[in-house]
């Protein structure tokens, strides 16, 4: 479920309602650099785009946001630098790990939401752990 203004457009912005498995999906298309099924969905580019810093990010020397998505870039999660990320309300996340080929989704709300992103983060390190780097 996608959230619209009152003029019908799509507001995207940290509120949308999927499934563990529907973000898992999303990211994953994003993890193939936008082809799904042999078929190319996003813009070529378009991955590289939202992974990449925004320059204005750069300037103000806080390296955690590119193009619609936010960077590892400080190390705020134990995964490689690489690693970006759709975060929404109450503490969900979606992350692409390339190096890893690896998806990561959490599900969370409000209540709880810190104490639940230091377990996402500790689970995160012990998965990364487990999951070795692509060859």
């Amino acid at each position: 479920v996608l959230e619209t203004d009152p003029f019908g457009n799509f507001l995207t912005q940290g509120y949308e309602v999927a499934s563990g498995r529907d973000w898992a999906r999303l990211g994953n298309l994003y993890l193939q650099d936008g082809i799904w099924n042999g078929e190319r969905i996003l813009p070529e580019g378009f991955v590289k785009f939202v992974s990449t810093l925004a320059p204005a990010w750069a300037a103000d020397g806080r390296p955690i946001y590119g193009g619609f998505f936010w960077l590892n870039g400080n190390d705020e999660f134990p995964a490689p630098r690489e690693a970006y990320y759709m975060a929404g309300a109450g503490g969900q996340y979606t992350m692409i790990i390339p190096s890893h080929d690896l998806v990561v989704v959490r599900l969370g709300h409000y209540k709880g939401a810190t104490d639940g992103e230091k377990a996402f983060k500790r689970a995160l390190a012990l998965l990364l752990e487990a999951v070795p780097q692509r060859q």
